[in-house]
């Protein structure tokens, strides 16, 4: 079921398609998730920020700490400091994701840079969202955006599926 002839994209942590891209090495594969997209004609656009950024995998697991509105991306075992690399990135890759014509995103819950209002931060009780989140919200303020705990029922997956074909829609008028 594809929107007017055009396949709809939308942007997915790579770990959700069973990509090993993980801290500890594994992937967090969803394949009711997976199944459902395919049988609406939704092609994925994986996306994994640590592991594009070019942190290893496995790689040391890593908190937000700072405050909400100056959060810092730290390992937690020795201290290292990614949030200006992971920043960076998030600049660039943004602009490639423009060219890519998303008209969603569903990122993991609880990932310091792909979790949506569900990242813990050191020493607050807010919980806020991961830093590649963030900034994609910024750069695509309408663009529709869930966690993948957000969609699973069927009745969830709609909801999403029509909001991005509504943004979708949106997009194709205000072009030029």
């Amino acid at each position: 079921m594809q929107s007017s002839g055009k396949s709809i994209k939308i942007g997915i942590s790579a770990c959700l398609l069973g990509k090993k891209v993980r801290y500890n090495g594994r992937h967090k594969l969803n394949r009711a998730l997976k199944r459902w997209a395919s049988s609406k004609g939704i092609k994925f656009i994986p996306v994994c920020p640590e592991v594009e950024c070019g942190l290893p995998v496995p790689r040391e697991p890593m908190i937000l700490t700072g405050n909400p509105e100056t959060q810092r991306l730290i390992t937690i075992n020795t201290g290292i400091d990614y949030t200006d690399k992971l920043r960076k990135w998030s600049r660039e890759k943004i602009k490639a994701l423009k060219s890519e014509n998303l008209s969603g995103f569903i990122f993991k819950n609880r990932s310091p840079s792909c979790g949506l209002k569900s990242v813990k931060i050191k020493g607050y009780r807010k919980k806020i969202n991961g830093i590649f989140a963030a900034s994609i919200i910024k750069a695509f303020p309408e663009m529709p955006v869930v966690e993948d705990e957000r969609l699973k029922d069927l009745s969830s997956k709609k909801r999403f599926l029509n909001k991005v074909k509504k943004y979708q829609i949106k997009k194709r008028l205000s072009s030029p």
